[in-house]
């Protein structure tokens, strides 16, 4: 089969052999692949992964152990645990010390034709949602575990820094309930239309952190930036809870002291629940698939990368 393969910070297209499913797992033909930011930093050596990068993906069901998943269209959680330890049998297996993770630890992902999970990790795609739908389930997951991790008070002043793809699917969750009021602060105009219909968000697309000094109750940092971590703690109020949606690059050098002075409560947020996330699909309260700014087949993948690293671009989606 064709594949994109990483080696050695070197992405290029192969051919090499299909897959073999296990005893518990599905082999699954992709139907869209959708690059991340975490796939771009990949090729710059982050986790020093070789192999089959891509976890954000639709799929249909080719072979599989049971047969009413066969020829089923899926989506996939992304961390396969060991299934032993105390961490699978609670429920956490993205916490499984042991684990592999599609695309980015010990298993080839999505940015090829087949791919193997464990059939406990699929979820069913309903008719009604669209492949280019349904390809943001996995980011729109990892919105949704916001509300999950973090008690947000209807009364809380809360702010998103960020409006990329996490940040704007995050705007997207919260505008979704509508107790609460929120504030996204980004650099692109452009890319909150959608979001402007909604009387509980204020949009913030040119500012001075210091003007919203101690303004926020919670602030969730979605930009993966130094500056986006600094402006977050800098609008907190004492007390304040800061969620980080994203890793800040290595080496950066930050002063953590203000989190320790104004006694502020840290959460990092990953990995999210998928039901929830194709139930918001399936409803239509939420349409990311207007973030889609481009999609190139599997043979054009260079132009495909090319494009995701351009200034404006919010999501590129591959196609085998």
């Amino acid at each position: 089969m064709r594949a994109l393969v990483l080696s050695d910070g070197k992405l290029r297209l192969a051919n090499i052999d299909k897959p073999i499913p296990a005893q518990n797992e599905c082999l699954i033909k992709i139907l869209c692949a959708g690059i991340c930011n975490t796939d771009i930093e990949l090729l710059r050596g982050y986790m020093g992964f070789n192999g089959v990068p891509g976890h954000e993906f639709v799929g249909q069901i080719i072979t599989s152990s049971d047969p009413k998943l066969m020829g089923k269209r899926v989506v996939g959680e992304i961390n396969i645990g060991c299934g032993a330890c105390s961490w699978c049998r609670s429920g956490n297996k993205e916490h499984c010390p042991a684990r592999s993770v599609l695309g980015i630890l010990n298993k080839n992902g999505v940015f090829a034709e087949y791919i193997t999970l464990p059939a406990e990790n699929l979820h069913v795609v309903p008719e009604s949602i669209s492949n280019e739908q349904a390809v943001f389930t996995e980011p729109l997951a990892a919105a949704i575990r916001i509300v999950q991790q973090v008690h947000l008070n209807p009364e809380d002043k809360i702010a998103i820094i960020g409006d990329g793809k996490l940040g704007l699917l995050i705007a997207q969750v919260l505008q979704s309930n509508t107790i609460f009021d929120f504030t996204l602060f980004g650099r692109h105009p452009e890319r909150t239309d959608q979001l402007k219909s909604c009387s509980a968000i204020k949009i913030v697309t040119n500012y001075e952190s210091n003007r919203y000094h101690a303004k926020f109750d919670a602030v969730i940092e979605a930009s993966g930036t130094q500056d986006g971590f600094l402006q977050a703690i800098n609008m907190l109020k004492p007390l304040g809870h800061l969620i980080l949606k994203s890793t800040v690059a290595e080496g950066s050098q930050l002063n953590l002291a203000p989190i320790v002075i104004n006694e502020l409560t840290v959460t990092g947020s990953r990995c999210g629940p998928f039901a929830p996330a194709l139930r918001m699909l399936e409803n239509g309260s939420i349409h990311p698939e207007n973030m889609i700014s481009a999609a190139y087949s599997l043979d054009n993948w260079e132009e495909a990368f090319k494009t995701a690293l351009k200034k404006g671009v919010l999501k590129v989606v591959l196609t085998p």
